[in-house]
C-alpha cells in the first residue's frame, strides 16, 4: 500500500470520531494494540529524547523496504507511535524520506495534543526518516559492493 493511501485511510478512521474524547480513546485502544516490547528492546539508543512520554524506536530492512517496531512507556503516545510505524512500516526508505511532516497537521496532532507531546510526535517523525536516511545508504553500499 502506498504512503498517501495509509495516511488516506487512517485520516477517514480518525476523522469519523465526533470528538476529542472519542479521538483520546480512539488513540488509547490502538496503543492496546503496539507490542510492548522487552527490557532489551527498551535500550538507551533507540530512545527518542525530547518526548514526554519515554518512545522506543528501531528501523528494520527487509529486502528493500524499511519496518518499524517500537513501545512507549504511556498508552496515549502509544496509540500516535502505533498509528506511526504502521504507516511508514513497509514502505522504500525513498518514500518515508521524501513525505512530508503535512499528515501530523492534518491529523490535528499539534493542536490537541499538550505542545510537548505535539513535539514528541515531530520527533518521532523525523527520527523515522532518519533511520530511513541511514538505510537507504545500507542499501547503496551493498549495491555498490556488487
Amino acid at each position: 500500500m502506498k504512503l498517501q493511501d495509509k495516511e488516506e485511510k487512517i485520516k477517514k478512521e480518525f476523522f469519523l470520531l465526533k470528538n476529542w474524547e472519542e479521538k483520546y480513546e480512539y488513540l488509547i485502544d490502538l496503543g492496546k494494540k503496539l507490542p510492548k516490547k522487552s527490557d532489551i528492546f527498551r535500550s538507551e539508543d533507540k530512545l527518542i529524547n525530547g518526548c514526554q512520554s519515554k518512545v522506543w524506536l528501531e528501523a528494520k530492512l527487509k529486502g528493500k523496504f524499511v519496518f518499524f517496531e517500537a513501545d512507549s512507556d504511556a498508552l496515549l503516545t502509544r496509540g500516535m507511535v502505533y498509528i506511526m510505524i504502521n504507516i511508514y512500516s513497509g514502505l522504500l526508505p525513498d518514500e518515508i524520506i521524501s513525505a512530508k511532516s503535512d499528515f501530523i497537521y492534518e491529523m490535528g496532532f499539534t493542536t490537541f495534543l499538550s505542545p510537548i507531546r505535539a513535539n514528541g510526535i515531530l520527533l518521532l517523525f523525523k527520527k523515522i526518516k532518519l533511520y530511513a536516511i541511514v538505510l537507504n545508504a545500507k542499501i547503496a553500499m551493498n549495491f555498490n559492493k556488487k
